[in-house]
């Protein structure tokens, strides 16, 4: 029994055992299993390519803290910078993670 799935190109063939009935299902386990195999291999380049080229390590500064004399919050990939720096100590750092979705989603794009 020899089984196609188009989509994919991908082809199996089984001739294990005497009845044709079980070749074939003994070839669609065999096809369902390489198709979900494909699938997590697909999966998984989707979240490699998500993951930073450069991570986070020594040398690499991603954001300032200037607290005198004057004060500001700088993210300084994405150019976003806050003149409250005691709000952003204290947590608040949606501006400064929607910023940096917007600039991951601009790299991606070039």
């Amino acid at each position: 029994v020899r089984l196609t799935h188009i989509p994919t190109g991908i082809v199996v063939t089984c001739q294990n055992e005497k009845s044709q009935l079980q070749n074939k299902v003994s070839a669609m386990r065999v096809l369902q299993a390489k198709l979900l195999e494909r699938k997590r291999l697909e999966e998984r380049a989707q979240m490699d390519a998500l993951k930073s080229d450069t991570g986070a390590s020594w040398g690499n500064q991603m954001r300032s803290y200037v607290l005198h004399p004057y004060q500001m919050v700088k993210d300084l990939r994405t150019e976003f910078e806050v003149n409250n720096p005691s709000t952003v100590l204290d947590g608040d750092i949606d501006g400064f993670l929607e910023s940096g979705i917007r600039w991951r989603m601009r790299e991606n794009q070039a």
